[in-house]
């Protein structure tokens, strides 16, 4: 059966044209998936549907997504990262590590994006806040992410309501920084996942080897040219937590910094540099 598939000029010219029209006749396209963006099922002999073809140094691996959420294209990612990513997004993993954040929102104009925290310390479930902007560290920009819970976060299967988030963030590698200027500290085998873009994946070293998503995108979100060209320039993301309550929404870029400092100051802020993969 025929399936409502788009294979873009870059997915055909990587696998081919017989395989490119062998995958539009159904030939090799799955009835149904889950979306590599939003998670949820899809229907290829319903909907449209976006072949993804994630491009590792040795292999390559086809994927799907709802068009409206992702176009076809071609995600290049490293050997290392490949197993790790394409599980992932087909949802063949368990659920991402308790607290693992959400995306950056345009750079010009800091926003917001939430996501549920695995481990809440107590009642309702946390929600992970995440702002993103470009921050100046001695006389340099750079991009930015910075994560909040909206209450306290607790390890799994602790109900004494302390909230233990940085300890939890500390048990992945973040460190805390006394200033805003400091280096946030390299993490091996962490990175961002971009394509086309859009921010798909936070990928962290997994359990059994390769990478695995420590935190993905509902939905691929836009980052802004700026935002991005910053990003690949120092071929990094400053990566900012802090507990409930101490950040907050900030409106601008200058209030955004002047509360990280302030979280700095009182020892309350942890952070990493975490490398690009893709584009």
């Amino acid at each position: 059966m025929p399936r409502m598939l788009d294979v873009s000029d870059e997915v055909r010219n990587e696998i081919g044209d017989d395989e490119a029209d062998a995958l539009l006749a159904g030939a090799h396209a799955p009835d149904t998936y889950d979306c590599t963006s939003c998670r949820t099922s899809g229907d290829s002999t319903r909907e449209a549907t976006s072949t993804v073809l994630f491009v590792g140094d040795e292999t390559a691996v086809l994927a799907f997504a709802h068009a409206r959420c992702i176009p076809s294209q071609v995600v290049p990612v490293s050997e290392e990262q490949l197993q790790g990513a394409v599980r992932s997004i087909s949802q063949s993993q368990t659920a991402p590590a308790p607290t693992a954040p959400a995306v950056p929102a345009p750079a010009a104009a800091p926003a917001a994006e939430t996501a549920p925290a695995a481990a809440p310390a107590a009642g309702q479930p946390a929600i992970l806040g995440i702002t993103c902007g470009l921050v100046l560290r001695e006389g340099a920009q750079y991009a930015a992410l910075v994560v909040e819970p909206t209450g306290p976060v607790g390890r799994p299967g602790d109900l004494s309501g302390e909230d233990q988030f940085l300890s939890l963030l500390g048990d992945h590698g973040f460190q805390p920084v006394p200033s805003v200027d400091a280096d946030p500290a390299a993490m091996p085998g962490w990175s961002v996942l971009l394509a086309m873009g859009q921010l798909h994946a936070i990928l962290h070293p997994g359990a059994k080897g390769g990478s695995a998503a420590w935190w993905q995108a509902h939905q691929p979100l836009q980052v802004t040219d700026n935002w991005r060209s910053t990003a690949r320039q120092h071929n990094a993301v400053m990566v900012y937590a802090a507990p409930a309550g101490t950040i907050g929404r900030q409106p601008r870029e200058d209030l955004l910094r002047a509360a990280l400092d302030r979280a700095a100051h009182q020892g309350l802020l942890v952070a990493a540099a975490l490398p690009l993969a893709g584009t």
